[in-house]
């Protein structure tokens, strides 16, 4: 019998998005990222997300995606047989994707894609960028909207427009 390489548990549903569909989309984004064994994705409430935060992360706060990479052997075999679990807020992604102009089921595919980068050992608080210039290529080759490393860094056109309109209030202020 072959075994599971996704498994897909919705607790809260998204329109549009389908149990098969979201196992169809993390099978390809694996095999682009390159990562083997079984992912498990679970889509959920902010409330399961706070929970979840807190009880890992020591963070009493919701989040929108959380990546949980394998440790341990599966079933007695090698740890390459389970990748990780990643847990993904329905209700976050819903906003998410109201403010970024796409539908919901397309953001639970950016978030899904996040945490597959996470469970294959890339970082975006630690490595220099790396993790978003590969979110960014793969995002591209899998048809997706921006990714989540990338509407999270504002670039430096929005930084230097940001530290001109409170250098211009300031120098009202002082007027």
């Amino acid at each position: 019998m072959e075994e599971v390489a996704v498994l897909i548990i919705l607790e809260k549903k998204v329109a549009g998005l389908s149990a098969k569909s979201l196992e169809r989309f993390t099978l390809r984004a694996r095999r682009a990222v390159g990562l083997s064994g079984r992912v498990n994705i679970l889509l959920t409430s902010s409330e399961a997300m706070r929970a979840l935060n807190f009880r890992f992360r020591e963070k009493n706060k919701t989040t929108d995606v959380l990546s949980f990479p394998s440790e341990a052997t599966f079933n007695g075999t090698d740890k390459r047989a389970f990748a990780g679990e990643i847990a993904i807020s329905a209700d976050i992604a819903r906003e998410n994707a109201a403010g970024l102009g796409h539908s919901a089921a397309l953001e639970v595919k950016v978030l899904a894609l996040h945490g597959i980068l996470h469970l294959a050992g890339l970082d975006h608080e630690r490595d220099n960028g790396e993790m978003a210039r590969k979110e960014a290529s793969l995002r591209r080759k899998l048809g997706l909207p921006s990714s989540l490393t990338e509407r999270r860094q504002p670039d430096e056109h929005e930084l230097a427009k940001s530290y001109h309109r409170l250098r211009l209030r300031s120098l009202r202020r002082k007027a």
